[in-house]
């Protein structure tokens, strides 16, 4: 069988650029990247992708496309723009994925046409645009989404997903449960931890309360056709040295628990 692969996401070297996210990959073992195209102009850059790519032979896993509040006018200000272009990015730097999030909430025309568009996307280029589950915002006991219809995928359903396991802690959602749901749809994986306060917190797995070694687990002893995504966050490693110890430390996690299959009860 073959194994699963093991990315590094470039949001992970933040607020180095991709390269440096491209040179960590290659010297840590990771098996590829997914660029998280956003304010770095080489995230934004498809010919300069390539070229990272030749230097350091570390290939492109996927694409995340400009949805932040603060990439609202990478490539364009319209939606549908932003994420045609990214499977368009991904085609030409020969990722298999692209990885979207729901729409927002004031976002009405694009949240109207969004499962169709994503279809029409896979249907036209073969590329599985994976929908990421997300988290509201809580001020006490109130919580209020900012995504049309909700941070749930699945209430919508698609034929592709991401698990980011730091937005279900931070959503206080069953990650396993959410992965049955997802089902065969599961399609990339955003391997972090999160304590479950209500903040994206993206820590190296196995340092918060998620359960990401059952979750790696069950996807080895599945067949899992997917990938694997470390999305962590390494603002606080205060030299290079402490980051790629952070990064070394969360690839030998995901290696460790997708190697150890976890027994299926019938």
């Amino acid at each position: 069988m073959t194994p699963i692969p093991v990315g590094l996401s470039t949001a992970s070297v933040w607020p180095r650029s991709a390269a440096t996210g491209f040179t960590t990959a290659a010297e840590l073992g990771y098996d590829g990247v997914e660029v998280m195209v956003w304010a770095d102009p080489l995230s934004q850059d498809v010919a300069a992708l390539r070229r990272q790519v030749d230097r350091t032979g570390v290939p492109v896993l996927a694409v995340h496309a400009p949805c932040l509040l603060i990439t609202q006018r990478v490539w364009s200000p319209d939606p549908e723009t932003r994420l045609r272009r990214s499977v368009e990015a991904a085609q030409e730097l020969g990722a298999r994925t692209v990885v979207v999030h729901p729409p927002f909430r004031w976002q009405r025309r694009y949240a109207d046409a969004f499962p169709d568009l994503v279809a029409s996307l896979e249907d036209a280029t073969g590329i599985a645009v994976a929908v990421e589950n997300m988290f509201p915002v809580r001020r006490g006991r109130a919580v209020v989404s900012a995504f049309r219809p909700s941070t749930d995928p699945t209430v919508v359903g698609h034929r592709h997903y991401t698990l980011d396991l730091s937005h279900t802690a931070a959503a206080g959602v069953d990650a396993v449960g959410l992965a049955e749901r997802m089902g065969a749809g599961l399609t990339h994986l955003h391997l972090a931890d999160g304590t479950g306060v209500a903040k994206d917190e993206h820590l190296v797995p196995g340092r918060g309360a998620q359960p990401c070694a059952r979750v790696l687990q069950t996807l080895a002893a599945t067949g899992f056709g997917g990938q694997v995504v470390l999305e962590v966050n390494t603002r606080r490693a205060r030299t290079a040295a402490e980051r790629l110890r952070d990064l070394a430390e969360a690839l030998r996690f995901a290696r460790v628990h997708l190697a150890h299959k976890r027994r299926m009860t019938p």
